[in-house]
């Protein structure tokens, strides 16, 4: 398995987390594509589609080592505290779908 994707493989594996996949505050739904976000956590959630080991518990490791600066980086947030459990569901399909067709 080479280290990095080919970047139109990670484009779209980022573009499929962006559109599912929001931070949510105070009932605002950021999506992580508007928060730019989507290509970092498309980047450390490739290895886990394409080695075939997609786990809820893995994407849970990912989301907890991605801080969000909140308040101008005042103070920091694993992005996992940001996210809805809906979100992990719907993130998980994605990840199956995506893996479909590699």
């Amino acid at each position: 398995m080479s280290d990095s994707p080919p970047a139109e493989t990670l484009e779209t594996l980022a573009a499929n987390i962006g559109e599912v996949v929001y931070i949510d505050v105070a009932k605002w739904h950021l999506y992580l594509n508007d928060a730019k976000l989507h290509t970092l956590v498309a980047q450390r959630l490739y290895p886990m589609v394409a080695d075939d080991r997609i786990a809820q518990d893995g994407i849970v490791k990912v989301f907890q080592d991605i801080p969000i600066p909140l308040g101008g980086g005042q103070k920091q947030v694993p992005l996992m505290e940001l996210v809805p459990a809906a979100c992990l569901a719907d993130l998980m399909r994605v990840l199956e779908d995506f893996k479909k067709q590699l």
